[in-house]
């Protein structure tokens, strides 16, 4: 047996003793959990907010769903056709599991791997259990785990797990940040500020942070934003477009990236973007938004939006291992592994609690 953070039903998760996973398909290992962190995914899974959690939930109703989609692992066990991990490997976690090989795997879509048990990229914590536990199953280890350097801190190591992919690909990537851009980000929480660091590795001339929130705002700024508006109490149109203004061009930003998921938010930035500029958006909406397009299509505005595929992670490890980007940064709560309850409250709470990313477990 072990413990589990057990999500059972809308706004009920308990900490409590579960059977420990074991092998079941050739490429799946076994993992001690050494580390793991919440995800603002978690806090809409216990809401209810994702029906297909709650239904894995119910269908096991001894157990519940075991929730968390981040870690850091070391094997305990391998299944027998594993062949780049071994036991007592350290290893980071990717919150997309992806067999490698099928027709999205072969085209960097690992979010929609057409393999993998849950019929996307997005299986643990949301249709199989996850992270947030002593043990835990990583189907398709091969493809879905990444050795952790001895050198990094946990802290650092965690955040390549979700957050930091998703604000790289989804975000910087998919906007086409390049040294000498102006960029926007609107919304600083974990994914905002993880773009704003990743972003900057890129050398952008000019990253302003948008929020509503002024703590938020000046971890901005520690996080090396040049320029802070609180939407809240300024017109954040009129201050973005006369700190962009030039003689040689239209005022906006080059980059827009929206990391809240709410209508105000995207048409924040459908206002921010320059002619030939970029609207990424990171957040994830759950209602619809008004497309400007009528706006949009003269100003030569490209946009993206997708979900992460964690394409981008060994990448990521090398910038980190090169100090081009310190995580470690966004973390601001630490609990042992046996607080999730009280982590989830503090996580939940989080502009109250100043929280960006909290950590469960020891570090090395």
């Amino acid at each position: 047996m072990m413990k589990a953070l057990c999500y059972s039903k809308p706004n009920s998760i308990a900490w409590k003793s579960v059977p420990k996973p074991v092998i079941k398909l050739p490429g799946d290992v076994i993992g001690k959990v050494l580390a793991t962190t919440i995800c603002g995914t978690d806090l809409h899974i216990v809401k209810g907010h994702v029906p297909e959690s709650t239904a894995t939930a119910e269908a096991s109703p001894d157990k519940g769903l075991i929730l968390g989609h981040e870690g850091i692992i070391q094997i305990v066990e391998t299944g027998p056709s594993v062949s780049k991990f071994k036991q007592g490997d350290v290893c980071v976690v990717s919150c997309i599991t992806s067999c490698g090989d099928c027709y999205y795997c072969a085209k960097d879509i690992q979010a929609h791997c057409k393999k993998s048990e849950g019929g996307s990229g997005w299986i643990l914590g949301h249709t199989i259990d996850g992270t947030q536990a002593e043990f835990v199953r990583i189907p398709f280890a091969d493809h879905s785990l990444y050795k952790a350097p001895q050198s990094l801190s946990f802290d650092s190591l965690l955040m390549l797990s979700d957050i930091l992919p998703t604000a790289y690909e989804v975000g910087v990537l998919a906007g086409h940040v390049k040294k000498g851009d102006t960029v926007a980000i609107v919304g600083l929480g974990p994914v905002g500020l993880s773009a704003l660091i990743s972003a900057k590795a890129l050398e952008p001339a000019k990253i302003i942070a948008i929020d509503l929130d002024d703590s938020r705002l000046q971890v901005a700024k520690e996080m090396g934003a040049d320029e802070l508006i609180n939407s809240s109490k300024v017109d954040a149109k009129q201050q973005v477009h006369q700190l962009t203004t030039s003689d040689i061009k239209d005022s906006g930003v080059d980059v827009a990236i929206e990391c809240v998921g709410l209508p105000p938010s995207f048409e924040l930035c459908e206002e921010l973007i320059a002619p030939g500029g970029h609207i990424s958006n990171v957040g994830v909406h759950g209602s619809p938004v008004q497309l400007q397009l009528q706006n949009l299509w003269g100003k030569n505005v490209s946009l993206s939006t997708g979900l992460v595929s964690a394409y981008s992670t060994q990448a990521l490890l090398d910038k980190v291992l090169e100090k081009k980007i310190s995580p470690e940064i966004l973390v601001t709560h630490h609990f042992k592994l046996d607080e999730f309850e009280k982590a989830y409250q503090v996580f939940g709470n989080a502009a109250a609690n100043k929280a960006i990313k909290v950590v469960l477990g020891s570090d090395h």
